[in-house]
């Protein structure tokens, strides 16, 4: 694996999520993989399960890692090449990527939409450009269109899950992606990314559910049943993952704010008892009530426990390749 920002650079998701829950069962099984390696963690936008995991994984793999806010402690960057930098920016990614190439063995970087250019959010400029220049294998703790690691944990809980509970012979699980409500404009990155992530792994029924005008873009949905209706899109269901996003098309907006969307026990009574998943953080009440989160099929804390797991066996697989 050269870098990773996609699931378009894994070439088998059940071997990565294999290595992933073996590092669970042994966490320091590798411990010296990564021993006189530095990794860079360079954040443009507030984290806490991403930040703290990827330091945790880093360093049972024998890595050191270092943790820079760019925005708080450090220059504003400017990505745009042929860049006139008259106005706030103060130095350029050209610049900047290249020393953290030398300074680190793997960089890790954080990035957030604007959600005002659908144009520029959707072209990944930032994490583009850190490639093009810093010449190491570069990590994405989420970007403007995608949240890679939170995915692939999605994808290592819903396995443990159904190793724990084996479903049926012959019986794929059935997955549903639910809209929540919230109180802002939320970008698309973990619905696009677990949309995308679940198809390529190819071993679910998948349905997405939202209101009408919250369509995701297709190139990530494509394969998926999608429907207005989710009470419908709840029956059956053995898994729930609950998430906010915005508009795509008329992009970054808040067209409804339904709170019948909120999910809760009465609507997951038409489930198969199915486990609900969040990325966290989770605006309780609003997105999802406490009767779920605080109940039996809440299985949120195991999924972001299992953030490490995800991490170090992507950074084990960069390190095995380097």
């Amino acid at each position: 694996m050269k870098n990773f920002t996609s699931v378009h650079d894994v070439p088998q998701i059940d071997a990565l999520v294999k290595k992933a829950l073996a590092y669970k069962a042994d966490p320091f099984k590798d411990k010296s993989l990564g021993a006189g390696k530095r990794i860079g963690l360079l954040f443009l936008n507030p984290s806490m399960r991403t930040r703290l995991s990827t330091q945790i994984a880093a360093q049972n793999l024998g890595m050191e890692p270092i943790v820079f806010n760019v925005g708080q402690e450090g220059w504003a960057l400017e990505f745009e090449d042929e860049a006139i930098m008259s106005g706030s920016t103060v130095e350029h990614v050209k610049d900047a990527a290249p020393i953290m190439g030398n300074y680190f063995d793997i960089l890790a970087i954080r990035t957030f939409p604007s959600l005002k250019n659908r144009e520029d959010d959707y072209s990944e400029l930032y994490i583009k450009q850190f490639i093009k220049y810093a010449g190491i294998p570069v990590v994405s703790l989420e970007s403007a269109t995608l949240h890679p690691l939170q995915s692939l944990t999605d994808i290592i809980t819903i396995n443990e899950c159904l190793k724990a509970s084996p479903l049926p012979a012959g019986r794929k699980p059935k997955i549903v992606l639910t809209w929540a409500p919230h109180v802002k404009p939320l970008p698309q990155c973990v619905a696009n990314s677990f949309s995308q992530w679940v198809n390529a792994w190819g071993q679910a029924d998948f349905v997405i559910t939202h209101p009408e005008d919250y369509e995701l873009d297709e190139q990530f949905t494509k394969g998926a049943t999608i429907t207005h209706d989710q009470n419908a899109a709840l029956e059956d269901a053995d898994f729930v993952y609950v998430k906010n996003w915005s508009t795509f098309k008329d992009y970054g907006k808040i067209y409804t704010n339904d709170p019948e969307w909120m999910l809760t026990n009465e609507k997951l009574s038409v489930t198969k008892n199915a486990k609900v998943m969040h990325c966290l953080p989770v605006r309780r009440n609003v997105e999802l009530s406490d009767e779920i989160l605080d109940g039996p099929n809440s299985i949120v804390t195991q999924e972001a426990s299992n953030r490490i797991w995800a991490a170090q066996a992507v950074l084990s697989e960069i390190l095995s390749a380097h």
